[in-house]
């Protein structure tokens, strides 16, 4: 597989002509990729050290309003400056995109250098290194589920987003007749993926119609959470490029399955999987236990993390394999925590509670917090599940409303101490302001409801 660009093989491509264009990124609060394009030969001459932004950025919702009630910064504070900083071992082609290359960067303050605390990647890296600190290295993986529909963006939105129709006309799970009809969509994204640096392992076809899912290797922690936040961003522009569209909204419709971005995790120890023991029982290591029991204890405070929209929250239905609760099971699709790899070294705990839209970043580092307080806690994990967590009476029911998720947050003293107040309430005030955003609209369904019957 390439390797990412070292800036000396961007300044030797910029030379010959095969790059123009840098793309400087940060990631917002909501897992986008926000930033500038820059003259290839202006970023080598000085920009990789650092460019400028507005601090409204880490402050805004998903169209971009400038949101009222953040303590970093507001109308009154002036909507002042961040440094972005270039992580150049990011630095990538982006072959989808004409002599173009790309970096991620860290977020500072303008004034102290020091990075700002609520920056989704910022959070990782300290969870990260809490971790560091224990001897311990997370380990990775997301799977992005998308959907795929006939029309493009423009289209679509034109319409109203009224009369949605997928790519394809029938349940397509593992299907590979119909995946072969949306092989000029999903073969550029595994390569250009690919060719880009990213470990892409394979696109499949999901348990809808029109659903997709994409694998990408695992990896350390920070980054998977890059991995997908670049790869999300790329199946959308490449579908675009092709004439689609591709929505990672995790319920687009009532009476089709939502997508998911399940997540798997496990500790590394001196080159090891320390979630593995080969003699306790399902292989699982005490440190993985107390980890796993600390991802269960706190599963309600960290659900906004998982599920950050009022949308999100209509994909928790029973019989769709989304989770309704925070149970554990042993290769069981309906609990909201799987054991995958039982007994062998490659063990480890998949959640699946996050939808499509979540941050990677947030929802890395909220896990890792609460896995860290199981172990630092010795918490003792209950049994598995067995069966159908979707009847089970004493399943530990996750929040389910955007408006719970937020009170959980707010009150969670795990995710304060781990994040600090000001991180925990700058996401609370996110989460409220979604709400308060639904709970003004007129929907569809209220019209039809009540129009002539009420």
């Amino acid at each position: 597989m390439p390797a990412p660009l070292t800036f000396e093989t961007l300044k030797e491509k910029t030379a010959h002509g095969e790059i123009d264009t840098v793309l400087v990124c940060l990631v917002d609060m909501q897992g986008r990729l926000m930033g500038k394009r820059f003259v290839a030969e202006h970023f080598i001459e000085g920009a990789w050290e650092e460019t400028h932004c507005c601090n409204y950025l880490l402050a805004t919702d998903l169209e971009m309003f400038t949101v009222e009630g953040y303590a970093a910064t507001s109308w009154r504070m002036g909507y002042g400056d961040y440094v972005m900083r270039p992580d150049l071992d990011t630095l990538r082609p982006v072959p989808w995109l004409e002599g173009t290359a790309m970096v991620l960067c860290d977020v500072l303050d303008h004034h102290t250098h020091e990075e700002v605390p609520h920056s989704p990647r910022t959070i990782l890296k300290r969870q990260i290194a809490r971790l560091a600190g224990m001897g311990l290295t997370p380990m990775m993986a997301t799977e992005l589920e998308f959907f795929l529909f006939a029309k493009g963006y423009d289209e679509i939105r034109k319409s109203g987003f009224r009369d949605l129709e997928p790519i394809s006309a029938y349940n397509e799970d593992y299907h590979i007749l119909q995946t072969t009809k949306e092989e000029h969509v999903l073969r550029p994204v595994r390569n250009h993926l690919r060719a880009a640096g990213i470990p892409v392992e394979n696109t499949k076809g999901e348990a809808e119609t029109g659903q997709a899912e994409l694998n990408i290797k695992y990896g350390p922690a920070l980054d998977c959470a890059d991995y997908h936040a670049i790869a999300k961003n790329a199946v959308k522009e490449i579908a675009w490029a092709k004439g689609h569209a591709a929505s990672f909204l995790p319920k687009w419709h009532a009476d089709r399955v939502g997508s998911s971005s399940h997540v798997h995790q496990s500790l590394w120890a001196d080159g090891r999987n320390a979630f593995h023991d080969a003699g306790a029982p399902h292989g699982m290591s005490p440190l993985m236990q107390s980890y796993l029991a600390g991802l269960i204890a706190h599963a309600p405070d960290m659900t906004v993390f998982l599920a950050p929209y009022v949308n999100s929250y209509k994909r928790f239905q029973k019989g769709t394999f989304a989770p309704t609760g925070a149970a554990w099971s042993v290769d069981n699709r309906t609990a909201g925590f799987r054991l995958c790899g039982e007994g062998t070294k490659a063990v480890r705990i998949e959640c699946r509670i996050g939808g499509s839209d979540l941050n990677p970043y947030l929802a890395m580092a909220a896990q890792i917090a609460a896995g860290i307080k199981g172990i630092e806690d010795e918490m003792d994990l209950q049994p598995p599940l067995s069966g159908d967590a979707y009847e089970a009476e004493d399943d530990n029911h996750i929040p389910r409303t955007l408006r719970d998720a937020a009170d959980a947050l707010e009150g969670s003293a795990m995710l304060r101490a781990a994040f600090g107040d000001a991180v925990v309430d700058h996401y609370v005030r996110a989460a409220r302001w979604e709400q308060e955003e639904f709970d003004r609209v007129v929907t569809d369904y209220e019209i039809a409801r009540g129009f002539e019957r009420a």
